[in-house]
């Protein structure tokens, strides 16, 4: 194993009507800014949770942070918790909320402007922030991670901010939440673990099977959500499995890949494709492309995963592939751009701006321009 340095600083709070902890868990006398997304807490009742527990303390809010959220919407929420003096930041949705928190929480002690913080990819300083989770899918509510974008210049980029202090992890707000985007969250999930475990064996076996516990859990996970997505049993794991892929648990010490991550931050820059569905086509491409570098893992996980283990290792590599496709088909997800109407002209664009960047992605940083240009088009 590599040396790595591991600290995760936030506190999880999870289970039934744990929303009535805020009150203690937000220091007393901080001024609270509450930011949510388009209004579905105030439908699924998680927001009415949330004022209930607030009774009393001084605090305001912000609405509207979009799915992708933009440096342009970030603007306006930091432009109000000026104006209110807010201490405290309360993200209250998914991870596009919470993501857009954390650049909230730079951009109101930063004198310039926000999209300067995303550009430089890390944040100085921060007001600290809690998160009431309502969509599990990014691990934003446990990691220091955040993606933002920019609308005027259709450009997509990852920062890192800093850890919520808490984040309350509710299985029943999941309750409520439309299939196809349940589907999206399982994808993104999902690919989560593979951008940490699928590149070379030997590394760790603990990581490794850390990892594959996860893969086993959402494979099995999947169809009972679509049978009864008020299972709170299922939605407790699909819940936590989503955490614990991107809280830099299943990272320590080994390789790790993300390339897929950032073609498809290019696709959702370009088309406005929600993340998880980029995932869903990017990762086949990726895995056949790169295919005799990643060739001692792929056997891995195509025999502890999918019980793979017949034939030559050519068949078996192709077959697990094929495996994982057929996974994110079986969630109702798109595998193939050309199903998006996606392109030529989209994959010229990726491959002059990863090259314009300098980009090289991947455990062997050889994502380059041209080698982005091989997996979209082996995503047609």
């Amino acid at each position: 194993m590599n040396n790595f340095v591991y600290h995760n600083p936030t506190k999880l709070v999870f289970g039934k009507g744990q929303i009535a902890q805020l009150a203690k868990l937000i220091p007393a006398g901080k001024k609270i800014m509450i930011t949510c997304g388009g209004g579905s807490v105030r439908r699924n009742g998680i927001y009415d949770q949330v004022v209930k527990a607030l009774e009393g303390r001084d605090w305001v809010e912000f609405w509207g942070i979009e799915p992708n959220p933009s440096v342009e919407t970030v603007r306006e929420a930091i432009a109000l918790g000026r104006e209110h003096g807010s201490e405290f930041l309360l993200a209250v949705g998914g991870g596009s909320v919470i993501d857009g928190t954390k650049l909230i929480a730079a951009g109101l002690l930063y004198d310039g402007d926000p999209w300067e913080i995303v550009l430089k990819g890390q944040a100085d300083k921060t007001v600290p922030l809690g998160t009431v989770l309502t969509m599990s899918a990014t691990g934003s509510e446990m990691n220091n991670g955040s993606v933002i974008s920019c609308q005027e210049t259709k450009e997509k980029f990852p920062f890192n901010g800093d850890y919520p202090l808490f984040s309350i992890l509710d299985p029943e707000a999941l309750f409520s939440l439309p299939q196809k985007q349940i589907a999206y969250g399982l994808a993104d999930t999902y690919v989560h673990v593979l951008e940490q475990y699928m590149t070379t064996p030997g590394q760790s076996r603990l990581m490794d099977r850390w990892a594959e516990g996860i893969l086993h859990t959402v494979i099995e996970i999947a169809p009972r959500i679509r049978e009864n997505q008020h299972d709170y049993a299922v939605m407790s794991e699909y819940m936590l499995a989503a955490t614990l892929a991107l809280n830099d648990m299943i990272r320590m010490g080994v390789a790790q890949d993300w390339a897929t991550h950032m073609i498809g931050h290019e696709l959702t820059a370009l088309h406005g494709l929600t993340h998880g569905a980029t995932l869903a086509i990017v990762i086949n491409g990726t895995l056949r492309v790169l295919r005799e570098q990643k060739r001692g893992k792929l056997l891995q996980y195509g025999e502890r995963i999918w019980g793979i283990t017949g034939g030559s290792d050519e068949e078996r590599i192709e077959r697990t592939i094929a495996a994982n496709e057929e996974f994110f088909r079986s969630l109702g997800l798109s595998t193939h751009l050309s199903q998006e109407g996606i392109g030529e002209a989209t994959i010229a664009e990726i491959e002059r701006r990863f090259n314009a960047a300098g980009s090289r992605f991947g455990e062997a940083h050889n994502v380059d321009g041209a080698m982005a240009r091989r997996i979209l088009e082996a995503c047609l």
